[in-house]
């Protein structure tokens, strides 16, 4: 029996694993976040104007936010990009033949795209947006994902409300690279004529024809669901998703507490009280919030005392979240950045490194804070108009999902104190209000530093083995490196299915 392998830990995350000859004994489920245990390829179905496109880029946002490398590769841009010039719905027409050869080589173009991407690429999941409204074309995509060892998942989203229909082509269509220039009646019965060339051939997912195959059909923008044969944890993240999504309008409010005594002293963490001109601010926030006369406002706080004695200032009910708390900083909580680069001078180092995915001693990383705070997202993807106070590192997190940051940039994004952001809700994005209340405040941003270009630097240079280093005699990495996470390389996929 082989004698049990040493330990080490990364510095970075603060994760145990085994070192051999040297290096890390990655298994490779290890080297890098994963959810799955294979590629997942998401399926749209349904007419055009229901809500694909939409729902393809919440989804693709939402995964990538969470840590599932997500891309989206819609069929109607690879068109656009083949076919320089739309003139009509005509070239929608079942008896269009050159039209039909088209469409097939942009889902096959499409198709290639996808598949380097999760073969080659190390994405988890690729989103395939187009109608595949037959049963012949889900068959054709099905039959790829299988020869290429990927789970596949429908999402269907049928309409039938005509008031929901004309308002997502008023709000989404007409303003498509198709339609520019055009006249909006023009455009609109346009549009309309070409729903009619996928009419009459619409096979709809069936729960008998289709009993075996892993789908969620949507129904009018929620009002009803089914869901057949989920596989896996992310099959079932997704659907969990998809039913707390709507499209009603409505605005969330996001501002920090008022500027606490421990900001004042450029401390961070802790859980001190507010300082006279966070109090100020509060009383500012009241009036703020009561002009707007916004309908039915929640407002969402931490379970700290600067976001509670900022809502006390509203006179209004409120609901605390353990959730929403501040980031935990460890060992490094009520102290100042110079006093954590005094005394944890290679923590300091490693949190510059990669600010996202490094971890505090006994504390959290920006990568922690998202997965906590994914029920507030939930939430508030369920809620209409809601206000929520918070810290700056978990505004930071609310704010990358709603204007789809990459990890990379979370850390780094601005939020102020004394200001509110206004977020409201549009076609394929979200639209950002930031709005001072006239009341100064310290700043407690800090910008990305410059690091020094000194090269990669792998995990077995970033791991000591325990027993080869005393705690104070391991090298110092200070400040001399720049981390990269290992990744899985992954051999090349075959040809494109035969099916195709």
């Amino acid at each position: 029996m082989a004698s049990p392998r040493e330990l080490t830990q990364n510095p970075l995350k603060k994760i145990w694993m085994p070192y051999s000859n040297g290096r890390p004994a990655l298994h490779a489920s290890q080297r890098g976040v994963c959810m799955t245990n294979c590629p997942t390829l998401i399926v749209m179905v349904g007419l055009p104007a229901r809500g694909k496109t939409y729902i393809s880029k919440k989804l693709t946002r939402y995964l990538n936010w969470i840590g599932v490398p997500t891309r989206e590769f819609n069929v109607g841009q690879y068109r656009r990009d083949m076919v320089k010039t739309y003139k009509s719905f005509e070239f929608f027409l079942p008896e269009n033949e050159e039209g039909l050869k088209i469409r097939k080589q942009c889902a096959l173009a499409a198709l290639c795209d996808v598949r380097k991407f999760l073969s080659e690429e190390g994405g988890h999941v690729a989103v395939f947006d187009a109608t595949n409204t037959t049963r012949e074309r889900r068959a054709m995509v099905f039959n790829f994902g299988e020869q290429n060892g990927y789970k596949t998942f429908f999402v269907e989203s049928i309409c039938v409300d005509p008031e929901v229909i004309a308002a997502n082509i008023v709000q989404v269509k007409l303003g498509s690279p198709d339609y520019v220039n055009r006249d909006s009646d023009e455009a609109t019965e346009d549009f309309m004529r070409r729903i009619e060339c996928y009419e009459n051939s619409y096979e709809s997912l069936d729960e008998d024809l289709d009993k075996d195959l892993s789908y969620i059909k949507i129904m009018d923008v929620g009002q009803s669901y089914v869901v057949n044969r989920v596989a896996d944890h992310i099959q079932s993240r997704i659907v969990y998703y998809l039913m707390n999504i709507h499209v009603t309008p409505r605005s969330i409010y996001l501002c920090r507490h008022g500027e606490s005594e421990l900001n004042l002293k450029g401390r961070i963490g802790g859980d001190p009280g507010l300082s006279p001109r966070g109090r100020e601010f509060a009383k500012h926030l009241a009036e703020f919030i009561s002009d707007q006369n916004i309908k039915d406002l929640k407002v969402w706080t931490s379970q700290m005392k600067r976001t509670i004695q900022t809502a006390e200032a509203l006179s209004v009910p409120y609901e605390q979240w353990k959730v929403l708390n501040e980031i935990d900083a460890g060992v490094c909580e009520e102290m100042t950045y110079e006093e954590i680069q005094g005394h944890y001078p290679l923590e300091f180092a490693l949190r510059d490194q990669d600010k996202y995915r490094y971890r505090y001693p006994k504390g959290e990383s920006y990568e922690d804070l998202v997965q906590r705070l994914e029920p507030v997202i939930m939430e508030l993807e369920r809620q209409e108009n809601v206000l929520v106070i918070c810290h700056q590192a978990v505004m930071r997190c609310l704010l990358a999902y709603f204007l789809d940051k990459a990890a990379e940039e979370l850390p780094y994004l601005k939020c102020p104190l004394h200001t509110v952001l206004k977020l409201t809700p549009v076609a394929y994005g979200c639209k950002v209000e930031s709005i001072f209340l006239n009341v100064a405040a310290v700043n407690t941003h800090r910008d990305r530093p410059q690091l020094p270009e000194m090269g990669q630097v792998t995990m077995a240079e970033l791991c000591c083995p325990l027993c080869s280093h005393p705690r104070g005699q391991r090298p110092d990495l200070c400040g001399t490196f720049v981390y990269a996470i290992p990744r899985l390389e992954q051999s090349g996929a075959e040809e494109l299915s035969p099916y195709l």
